[in-house]
């Protein structure tokens, strides 16, 4: 008996959040009250409050809900081939999104006017950071600048955050080649491409 309320609860609460996601993509956060988030959720509005004292508690659950980005280096890494594995790195991190389009959009757009959405959005890129600069490292032959290691993985990691924040709304046609291209430059740019003199 007692498990059986533990399935409901969570259904409940899933239900709440489920309908949350929804309503906050259709209408915004600010334009959505919980009394249609639990008409949403087929919940009385009082248990919306249960589970979320505060309706920004929901943005913050919603946050936990995204897909877990920590990848594990054996599962992308090619030694020896920065590009290669960083092209693994980039369609792991597509194939984890595609199945949150709607709620990693929802959340970028609240990221500005929503603080704890903000820094957890920024725990995230840091991650990203991270990740791609242990996939740099693990892939190279050890001989690359650390400064161009760090400067490389922010840049893709820029990319990459940009192109998950309006993956909703990109046509995928046109958007196909971009990370292939900026993956390109970025190992080329490791590996020691003729560069062009600074301008002096």
């Amino acid at each position: 008996m007692r498990l059986s309320r533990r399935s409901d609860d969570s259904s409940a609460r899933e239900r709440i959040l489920a309908a949350a996601e929804e309503l906050f993509a259709e209408s915004g956060f600010d334009a959505t009250p919980t009394s249609r988030i639990a008409a949403r959720a087929g919940v009385p509005k009082g248990l919306v409050h249960y589970y979320f004292q505060r309706k920004p508690d929901l943005l913050g659950a919603l946050v936990d809900r995204l897909p877990d980005e920590s990848i594990e280096l054996a599962a992308v890494v090619v030694p020896g081939d920065v590009a290669a594995s960083l092209r693994r790195l980039v369609a792991e991190l597509d194939a984890r999104l595609r199945a949150s389009y709607l709620l990693s959009h929802l959340l970028w757009r609240e990221a500005d006017t929503h603080p704890a959405v903000r820094e957890a959005l920024a725990d995230r890129y840091d991650l990203l950071v991270g990740q791609i600069h242990a996939v740099i490292v693990a892939a190279g032959d050890g001989n690359l600048p650390t400064t161009d290691v760090a400067a490389a993985a922010d840049l893709l990691a820029l990319a990459v955050s940009y192109r998950h924040s309006v993956a909703r709304h990109a046509d995928e046609r046109a958007d196909s080649g971009t990370m292939d291209r900026e993956v390109a430059f970025v190992a080329g740019a490791l590996s020691g491409w003729p560069r062009a003199p600074l301008a002096r």
